[in-house]
């Protein structure tokens, strides 16, 4: 919120001071009953060398500002996302995305960023569509699928999955 106050307050000061060297030229032109082409030149100059720096940076502090906007936005519902899962043990992966105004896919991206954060370990029943806050670290090798009891296996850094339903299960 300050960087966009900012940013107004740079912009503003930025337009006054275009203000200030049109009613100066124009003051001029009314004192000399005429303005001469270098007195307008200066005048046009001094506006833009002042002006122009308040104004871009105020527009560069807005787009800076409106970026940190988006990804606080983001991490806010990442955590009401992970704040579901661990006070209710389980959620279905639907509910979650119609609670927070997701897709299905949007979900599954949150929490593949979740467990790449090292913010959640648990597992997802893609089939059923269930989302579990569970220990998955306990797993150790030869470990079963706490779905359908299937052995598991290593799917990548951080998850392992069960190739008979599908299930996936993060590692912290």
């Amino acid at each position: 919120m300050k960087g966009k106050a900012l940013a107004f307050v740079l912009i503003g000061v930025g337009l006054v001071i275009c203000l200030m060297s049109t009613l100066w030229l124009v003051a001029g032109a009314v004192a000399e009953h005429k303005l001469s082409p270098a007195a307008t030149l200066l005048g046009i100059g001094i506006a833009v060398i002042l002006a122009v720096p308040f104004i871009g940076g105020g527009f560069v502090i807005l787009r800076r500002s409106q970026a940190e906007a988006k990804a606080m936005a983001y991490a806010q519902t990442e955590s009401k996302l992970l704040g579901m899962v661990q006070a209710q043990g389980q959620v279905e992966i639907a509910r979650a995305a119609l609670e927070l105004g997701l897709t299905r896919d949007q979900v599954k991206a949150m929490v593949y960023d979740l467990v790449h954060k090292g913010f959640f370990s648990g597992y997802i029943n893609w089939e059923e569509g269930i989302l579990y806050s569970e220990e998955a670290s306990k797993l150790k090798e030869g470990a079963r699928c706490p779905n359908c009891g299937g052995q598991l296996e290593l799917a990548g850094k951080g998850v392992i999955r069960c190739p008979y339903c599908g299930t996936e299960i993060f590692l912290t």
